[in-house]
């Protein structure tokens, strides 16, 4: 079974590519993985294996 969060990251204007490299970072670390990604960065989908 998988199991999603959806993240509305606040990345500010300076080094939002940083920032969003951060937050992708920090969730592979616990698991999840980039299900999809809106053109604007407004949300974000993560998917992970609920019974891992």
């Amino acid at each position: 079974m998988k199991e999603y969060k959806v993240v509305m990251p606040k990345l500010g204007f300076r080094n939002r590519n940083k920032n969003l490299e951060e937050l992708l970072n920090q969730h592979a670390r616990e698991g999840w993985v980039l299900k999809h990604i809106n053109d604007n960065w407004y949300s974000i989908v993560f998917e992970r294996d609920k019974n891992r």
